[in-house]
Order: structure tokens, then C-alpha cells, then sequence
């Protein structure tokens, strides 16, 4: 059974980088928005196993996000990863203040990516990966 990984990232480089990344791990399929505003609507139409978002984002920032996703009766469980450039320590108290399971600041390796999925989903770690 696939994993459902929902992706808010404005970059299209990062947002490639990320579903490539994502890929080598298994069976996932990604559900990409650009922005916060597209993110909270593709909430309501489908279940989702992980969140991955970017902090600046147009419309509704990743930390709105966090917020809106944690106060979800539904969502509210989805383990969050932020991606950011904002890095400070501050900054990674913030999000994870905020509910996020996790914090990655860019740029980051791939191989630092599939490490912090496989924490947030420990049986994608299990899955066979595709060739």
C-alpha cells in the first residue's frame, strides 16, 4: 500500500528534488502544492501519512499550516516535516512549538531527507524500494 505524502513547496527545483528523493524510498505517491492556499485544499480530499512544508510559502505560510493542519479533527495526527532556509535555532523551536515532528533546514542531502521521512514513517524504512 502506498504512502501518502502531501508536499507544499514553491520551489519547483526543491519540490523535484523532494519527489525524487521520495521515490527511491518505496511506494509513495506525492501530492505537490505550490502554495499554503493549494496545501489546505487538497487537505479535505484525501488522507494523508506525512506533511512536508516549505516555512515561506505565498498565501499562507508553512507554519500556518502547521497550525491549521494540528487543529484538524482529522489531520491533527499527520506527522509534519518543515523544509526551510530558516534554520536558526529559533526558527526550529518555533515550528516544532507549533506541532511539527520534524525540521530540515535547506539545503539538505537526500540521503538527510530519507532519513528524516523513515523516523516520521518507520514502515516506509521497511517497504522494498523500487529499482
Amino acid at each position: 500500500m502506498a504512502v501518502s505524502v502531501l508536499l507544499v513547496e514553491d520551489s519547483r527545483a526543491i519540490r523535484a528534488l523532494v519527489v525524487t528523493t521520495l521515490q527511491e524510498l518505496g511506494d509513495v505517491k506525492i501530492v505537490e502544492a505550490e502554495t499554503g492556499f493549494h496545501a489546505l485544499k487538497a487537505l479535505p480530499g484525501a488522507q494523508y501519512d506525512l506533511i512536508i512544508t516549505d516555512i515561506n510559502l505565498p498565501e499562507i505560510t508553512g507554519l500556518e499550516i502547521v497550525r491549521f493542519v494540528r487543529q484538524h479533527p482529522i489531520h491533527g495526527g499527520v506527522p509534519i516535516l518543515i523544509i526551510s532556509t530558516q534554520r536558526s535555532e529559533a526558527d526550529v523551536r518555533r515550528g516544532l512549538g507549533l506541532g511539527a515532528s520534524a525540521y530540515l533546514g535547506k539545503p539538505f542531502e537526500p540521503e538527510q531527507l530519507k532519513a528524516a521521512v523513515c523516523r516520521l514513517l518507520p514502515s516506509l524504512s521497511a517497504m522494498p524500494s523500487s529499482p
